[in-house]
């Protein structure tokens, strides 16, 4: 994902709630590689057990 299609994307995901002082723990991953990995899964047709190795972290 390019910088410009992540500065669109960025500000329509969900806010945290550990951001907005309700509870909750922090996230285990970016929310960029996540995005990354599941258009990688859509333009390849393949399954998530097919994910290259630096995508499963």
């Amino acid at each position: 994902m390019t910088d410009v299609e992540w500065a669109v994307v960025w500000p329509l995901l969900p806010v945290p709630a550990w951001l907005q002082r309700r509870g909750g723990r922090h996230e285990g991953y970016c929310y960029r590689q996540l995005l990354d990995a599941i258009r990688y899964l859509v333009a390849g047709g393949i399954s998530w057990r097919a994910l290259p190795a630096d995508f499963r972290g």
